[in-house]
């Protein structure tokens, strides 16, 4: 990896601590909460391939049920001064029956204003 596309540690921390955050009920939940972490130009695609806008996506979170995710393999890359490519896989245990389910996550966070938003998000399943 080029020396310009290093991450610092603070900032990958950072970045951390925001997808976690998006990975607890109690977070996912509370639509100021996730507001407050997403761009106003946040765009996600689903595992399902549907596309979801902020609002679409604040409606969902309010009223999922919720099943943890364990994050495995996070990392980020530096796009730009202030872009950032994080990637990661998460493992959910499926509510009903057990099943568990492997994700591949991306997401692109903008330093706007001072503070990390997400930008985009797209969960794509694997084995």
């Amino acid at each position: 990896m080029s020396k310009a596309t290093k991450v610092s540690k603070e900032i990958s921390s950072q970045l951390l601590r925001c997808e976690l955050e998006l990975l607890t009920p109690e977070i996912r939940r509370n639509r100021r909460s996730v507001s407050a972490l997403l761009a106003p130009d946040f765009q996600e695609i689903g595992a399902s391939g549907r596309v979801w806008s902020l609002n679409e996506i604040l409606d969902l979170l309010e009223t999922e049920e919720f099943s943890p995710l364990v994050m495995e393999n996070f990392a980020c890359r530096l796009i730009d001064k202030n872009v950032v490519l994080v990637t990661f896989r998460t493992v959910r245990t499926h509510p009903h029956g057990g099943e568990q389910i492997f994700a591949l996550r991306s997401s692109i966070w903008t330093k706007i204003s001072g503070k990390w938003k997400l930008r985009f998000h797209q969960g794509t399943r694997s084995v």
